[in-house]
């Protein structure tokens, strides 16, 4: 999938959830809006209750939304008779997009009225889903091949290029501007503070006096913009792999933490579906079947 499709990709998929929130709000917000008591006299009440043709089409819609974004997810991750069935990366991304609209449905399918075992159920739902974000934070932190494999550290290391000998062979710098850029390129991350917050937004000061010394540097000498924007390039894409070897090691030990606390709820918040879901057909209730 090039840049271009992927960005389309991603720029659908965010629409669709997009406009599913923003239709059923405007459809249903007369009736949401109203206290729990008053909605029976609402005239879309038989439609926008949990048990009604909207109300619990969404429920149903949204449950089998999160099961397959999930299990489709596990398998292809999982299984390696699948390796070669897509990108990860685009089985995360569907993964995401599939456990984001579903929660909203079902958000819509409860009529935000929730107690009870159920209630279980929907805050498991919001943990898996905010955890879920701090998730996908963490692991667009760590640097994967193009299959979605994570990198080992020494991995990354090997593509960490000496930055001065690519500025060499632009041959378009003075040896004492030359010699300027590379050592401000270079630093080493034993200068800064042993705290991991505190180093990161020192060394995030740094790289940002890094930059602009670089722009000022081959400004002064004259530059093409052309070249300028090589070099930059290289400054930006060093300083960014640097700051992603040093964090590495910490944002895979918080992937691993992370797993302990969204795959509990996710289970929790399955369970109880199946046994609500359960419950509901046993006592009779039904949709458009």
């Amino acid at each position: 999938m090039s840049k271009n499709a992927h960005f389309l990709y991603i720029f659908v998929l965010s629409i669709i959830v997009l406009l599913a929130f923003i239709t059923i709000s405007y459809l249903g917000f007369s009736y949401y809006k109203l206290e729990i008591e008053e909605r029976f006299f609402h005239a879309d009440h038989l439609l926008f209750k949990p048990s009604g043709i909207v109300g619990h089409g969404l429920g149903i819609i949204g449950s089998l939304l999160m099961i397959i974004g999930v299990s489709f997810y596990m398998v292809r991750k999982r299984f390696r008779i699948f390796i070669h069935l897509g990108v990860l990366k685009h089985w995360l991304e569907f993964h995401i997009f599939l456990c984001t609209l579903g929660p909203i449905l079902v958000l819509f399918h409860t009529s935000f009225k929730f107690g009870g075992v159920v209630a279980i159920s929907f805050w498991s739902m919001v943990a898996v889903f905010l955890s879920g974000i701090i998730g996908r934070f963490i692991y667009i932190q760590i640097p994967r091949t193009i299959e979605g494999r994570e990198l080992s550290l020494s991995e990354v290391r090997d593509m960490n290029n000496n930055i001065g000998d690519s500025i060499r062979k632009l041959d378009a710098l003075d040896e004492e501007s030359y010699k300027a850029i590379v050592e401000s390129a270079i630093k080493k991350v034993e200068l800064y503070h042993p705290n991991f917050i505190v180093r990161y937004f020192r060394k995030y000061q740094d790289d940002r006096e890094t930059i602009q010394n670089v722009k000022t540097i081959l400004k002064r000498n004259k530059i093409s913009k052309q070249q300028q924007i090589q070099v930059l390039s290289l400054v930006k894409s060093d300083i960014s792999l640097t700051r992603r070897i040093e964090s590495l090691v910490l944002m895979q030990n918080l992937f691993k933490y992370w797993h302990v606390a969204h795959l509990p709820f996710a289970l929790v918040m399955l369970i109880i579906m199946i046994i609500h879901i359960g419950v509901t057909i046993t006592f009779g209730s039904h949709w458009i079947f």
